[in-house]
């Protein structure tokens, strides 16, 4: 079976499942509750806090073990479970600027492994990753989601992620490679700028969480200085973003500007009130990167 996972440095997205916080908490027991995966000993639980960045994911363990997470969703989601070996197919991506380097690294952090057993919400699970294949984020998500892609004669693409922006040009469909990168300008650094800011200028202590119910017009019990503070510093966060932009001789008044991720559904209504987009499309999809991933697996293997 082809199951897709989308590894952000925020949250791991799939195809046919919410997403969930990129955070693992590890314990020799099984605890409380009835969602723990064990593997190989060790007991796994999901956290809303997150993993500090990671530019290379193959690190340490935890992004495989959010992975086997990912997988049993999307068993689950499609209907799928089998007591016995399930062989997958996986899809995932990386950030544009890192694939050149790391993609082959990241294919081989997945296979390799044999037969790999592990329970998850009590139930037996046994999985044969018997092939992945790597392909770049924004590129996937826009070749998935955007109808009549082709037919741009030019487009950008901006996928506002955790810790990247990554970009690149098309032109009637096609990537332009030498207009293709990725700033390190995802809304974890917003969420540090606002934090930082709080904590001197008011002398609170911010969440992320609290700080996405902020951006989203969610949280009614915010004092005022604190949304204005948050929403001032996320104008200025897109501004400088797409000055960025623009100092890379990258157009953002003609032809479209198609946005991805969710740091670019979070700051929509900053995007928009910026003034420096021409036309701009919003995919508002989260799981974009997801399907992109098996929709370009299954285009790559249709002739096998």
């Amino acid at each position: 079976m082809l199951i897709a996972v989308d590894h952000g440095n925020k949250q791991i997205k799939t195809v046919h499942t919410p997403p969930f916080t990129s955070g693992l908490i590890q314990s020799d027991t099984p605890g409380f509750g009835t969602d723990a995966l064990a593997y190989r000993g060790k007991y796994y639980t999901l956290t809303d806090q997150r993993i500090p960045y990671r530019r290379d994911k193959t690190e340490d363990e935890r992004f495989f073990i959010l992975t086997l997470f990912a997988i049993a969703h999307e068993i689950e989601a499609m209907g799928q479970y089998s007591g016995s070996l399930m062989r997958v197919q996986l899809a995932v991506g990386l950030p544009p600027a890192h694939f050149g380097v790391q993609a082959k690294r990241f294919i081989n952090y997945f296979n390799g492994r044999g037969a790999v057993a592990f329970q998850f919400k009590g139930k037996p699970y046994a999985i044969f990753i018997e092939n992945t294949a790597c392909f770049p984020q924004s590129f996937s998500a826009a070749a998935a989601t955007v109808k009549n892609l082709a037919s741009f004669p030019r487009a950008l693409v901006v996928d506002i992620g955790g810790f990247t922006a990554d970009y690149v040009r098309l032109r009637n469909g096609v990537p332009d490679m030498a207009a293709c990168d990725s700033l390190e300008n995802g809304v974890i650094l917003l969420y540090n700028r606002i934090c930082a800011k709080a904590n001197a200028e008011l002398d609170i202590l911010l969440e992320e969480s609290e700080i996405d119910r902020i951006l989203r017009g969610e949280d009614q019990d915010a004092a005022p200085e604190v949304i204005a503070l948050a929403e001032r510093e996320a104008q200025e966060f897109i501004n400088d973003l797409l000055s960025g932009l623009r100092e890379r001789m990258l157009e953002l008044k003609s032809g479209k500007v198609i946005f991805l991720g969710g740091g670019a559904t979070l700051l929509r209504r900053q995007i928009e009130a910026s003034g420096k987009i021409g036309q701009a499309i919003f995919v508002e999809d989260i799981n974009a990167n997801a399907k992109g991933y098996e929709y370009l697996y299954r285009l790559q293997h249709s002739g096998r």
